[in-house]
């Protein structure tokens, strides 16, 4: 399979921490297709990451952590892929549920991360969490 060059997430109210709730990044969907844009990780590893630097339009630099949360196979629960660490850089930028998140590697590595903002301010009564998967490779 060909390595995408480029991946979108429509960030939900979890991914924003909009509810309130702790989790730990965003989730990855366990489709080939968007695992092949991220670096492979150790099966046999427990919770194997790696820290990806990521380059946004001001060329500030994110470090996000990728990683393989797989405690489910070591006496754990969780067997899921995350990006962690986004914190900072979703409220510098005070994306909201709904904005897109896009993520881009080039050929040789270097990646990049941008946003576009397409929400509208609403007030909490107005906020539904929604479910579903809200990634997509990208064409460029």
């Amino acid at each position: 399979m060909t390595r995408p060059t480029a991946i979108q997430k429509i960030l939900s109210l979890n991914d924003t921490g909009e509810t309130g709730g702790h989790q730990s990044g965003i989730l990855i969907p366990r489709r080939e297709e968007i695992l092949h844009f991220f670096p492979e990780l150790s099966k046999k590893e427990k919770n194997p990451r790696v820290m990806i630097t990521f380059t946004d339009d001001l060329q500030q630099q994110w470090m996000f952590s990728y990683i393989y949360y797989n405690n489910r196979f070591y006496g754990g629960t969780r067997n899921e892929f995350r990006l962690t660490r986004m914190t900072r850089y979703m409220g510098q930028h005070n994306l909201k549920a709904g904005d897109v998140l896009t993520l881009r590697r080039d050929i040789d590595s270097i990646y990049t991360v941008e946003h576009t903002v397409v929400h509208e301010r609403t007030t909490s009564s107005d906020k539904v969490l929604k479910l579903g998967d809200n990634w997509k490779v990208v064409s460029i």
